[in-house]
């Protein structure tokens, strides 16, 4: 299975002090490769330029987190936002993880498993 994160799934640590790898662990009992989209990473550096105080914080952990975890990047030359290639690319083996409530309705009207961060201090997977 591919689980890929969408760019608000990687500010929880930041925000929340939740480890979102170990949790990931914990959920799923199964075979898995994390990924990240090619963009999700180009957002992250923006949020690191622009913003201040919190976000650029939790843009920068984000990016730390993923050169750490080494985590595998998706290359795609659509010139789309994050949200509308995740729901391009989702099918039967990949799961989403996200926070975006919009970008959660859509991935469940096209049957597609989510974690997601309840209670904000654990994740819960979806299907």
């Amino acid at each position: 299975m591919k689980i890929i994160l969408d760019t608000n799934f990687l500010l929880i640590p930041a925000q929340f002090k939740v480890d979102i790898f170990s949790e990931i662990e914990r959920i799923c009992d199964f075979p898995f490769k994390i990924y990240i989209l090619e963009q999700s990473v180009g957002e992250l550096n923006k949020v690191k330029e622009e913003q201040t105080g919190k976000n650029k914080a939790a843009a920068k952990l984000a990016l730390q987190l993923v050169k750490q975890k080494g985590l595998n990047t998706i290359k795609n030359s659509k010139k789309d936002s994050v949200d509308n290639i995740l729901v391009d690319i989702a099918d039967k083996d990949i799961i989403i993880a996200t926070q975006d409530i919009e970008l959660k309705k859509r991935l469940k009207a096209k049957n597609i498993k989510i974690i997601t961060l309840r209670s904000k201090k654990y994740l819960k997977l979806e299907a």
